[in-house]
């Protein structure tokens, strides 16, 4: 098993990829290994109003707002809260999202402008938007940072709540330094990459711009959707590779399959981002809201053996286009093979969840509000592991992640290492720009040759430039 360092530079194994990626370190606002307190004061007519008149609205009501733990105990005022969700805002547990600068414009708490505080009412684990999570984080791949903290609302406690970070400037900002100004777009149900022409009216329906509003900017957007879906079969190979981070995408796949993520693009069609990175003009595709795994099911459906070929829904181009060509095809298997060897690994996976649900059993039991959707009760938390809960918890998490373990690890054909037919881009960085390579280190920042082969090294350039490089043997 690889040691897994959540704040390592990841290239992944594609030679046309150079851009630089950084997952955060976790600080005082994502606890690992301690469930924070909020305590949020407002108008009780404002509270009253946020959850019932105003439940569909995103106003953010004035509140004042404590973060405390162990470590730290702040006081913020002037804070705008707010139910957030899609079909959650129905629940009894509601969600909810602090929006640091609503007030103060450009404050941040530590580092964020929100916070978002999910209430997981379909999962009475409460575990697996985490897990998923720290799976895309071990992975190599974009991931929201999660902790877990106890909601007060005047005096009165919420329930435990997972805190994922929330989508904007900022993730963007710290996860692609010097690469942080493209557009970032959030992709709604009805995201299909179904192509319907260059005007940008009909794509902003469903695809909302989160950043450059003001520009309004969907023409890559539009083009990324034009080569997916009139590329001719000869050049579609190279021409996607030109606009979109395949390589990334195609591990996020195996990923989004192995967890059993049927609410995202290639099921639902629903719940990811696209965020085109100013570098090299590629979009990177990144996951979100990813309750509804792990055995949640709504559709009758076998997410833990469902094959990972025929897994996406219908007229899901992005997952039938790509694993119709069989460099692209390879390549998906080669990641899955790791994932399955490295990373989704029952035995440290049930480790890892048994640690996190001791850690939140307290807060979780004192939990009213856990009952109010569907009934959970505190033996159904105490269970939730080991034991399926019925109805739409059709498989307890440990039951799931076994079965699909085995499934996959049959299902996956040989790695074969098919080249990619389209020109490296990493012959091509080096002739085009001469650039005389002066250092390499490797994922925990040990110096290594700048002729090893077979593994991740970042290298350093004589014109001060870093790059995230893969060299097979």
């Amino acid at each position: 098993m690889r040691v897994i360092f959540l704040f390592i530079l990841f290239i992944l194994m594609d030679l046309s990829v150079n851009a630089q990626f950084v997952h955060p370190a976790n600080n005082n606002a994502f606890l690992q290994y301690e469930v924070a307190s909020v305590y949020v004061s407002m108008s009780a007519v404002d509270a009253q109003t946020m959850v019932a008149d105003s439940v569909y609205s995103d106003y953010p009501f004035v509140a004042s707002v404590i973060y405390s733990s162990s470590a730290i105990h702040d006081t913020l005022t002037n804070i705008g809260i707010h139910v957030r969700g899609n079909t959650s805002r129905d629940a009894a547990k509601k969600s909810f999202e602090l929006s640091f600068n609503s007030y103060v414009p450009g404050r941040k708490y530590r580092g964020l402008e929100k916070m978002k505080l999910n209430g997981e009412h379909n999962d009475v684990s409460i575990l697996r938007s985490k897990v998923s999570c720290d799976l895309l984080t071990a992975c190599g791949l974009p991931s929201a940072r999660t902790s877990y903290i106890k909601l007060y609302i005047n005096n009165e406690y919420k329930g435990l709540y997972i805190h994922i970070e929330h989508f904007d400037e900022e993730y963007i900002q710290k996860r692609f330094p010097n690469d942080d100004t493209g557009n970032l777009f959030k992709c709604f149900y009805g995201s299909d990459l179904t192509y319907h022409g260059t005007n940008p009216t009909y794509y902003q329906n469903t695809y909302k711009l989160k950043t450059n509003e003001a520009v309004n900017d969907y023409s890559g957007l539009i083009h990324l959707i034009e080569v997916l879906y009139n590329s001719a079969n000869a050049n579609f190979v190279c021409e996607i590779q030109d606009v979109f981070d395949v390589d990334s995408y195609l591990r996020t796949l195996a990923v989004e399959i192995l967890i059993g993520q049927w609410d995202g693009y290639a099921y639902n069609k629903n719940n990811y981002f696209l965020y085109e990175r100013p570098s090299d003009g590629k979009f990177i595709f990144m996951e979100y809201d990813l309750d509804n795994t792990f055995g949640i099911d709504w559709f009758n459906v076998n997410w833990s053996t469902r094959n990972i070929y025929t897994w996406a829904n219908a007229n899901r181009p992005l997952y039938s286009k790509l694993l119709a060509v069989p460099y692209f095809k390879d390549r998906f298997n080669y990641h899955m093979k790791d994932i399955l060897t490295n990373y989704f690994v029952p035995s440290s996976m049930m480790s890892s969840l048994q640690a996190t649900q001791n850690l939140i059993a307290n807060a979780a039991l004192l939990d009213d509000y856990k009952g109010y959707d569907y009934g959970f009760t505190d033996q159904d938390f105490l269970d939730a592991i080991d034991q399926a809960w019925g109805f739409h918890v059709t498989q307890s998490i440990s039951e799931y992640i076994q079965n699909r373990y085995s499934t996959a690890n049959s299902q996956v054909l040989a790695y074969q290492n098919i080249q990619n037919p389209c020109t490296s881009g990493l012959e091509e960085f080096t002739s085009k720009n001469a650039l005389k390579a002066i250092k390499a280190v490797d994922v925990l920042g040990r110096e290594i040759s700048l002729n090893t082969k077979n593994c991740i090294k970042i290298v350093s350039y004589e014109n001060g430039s870093v790059k995230q490089l893969y060299e097979y043997e």
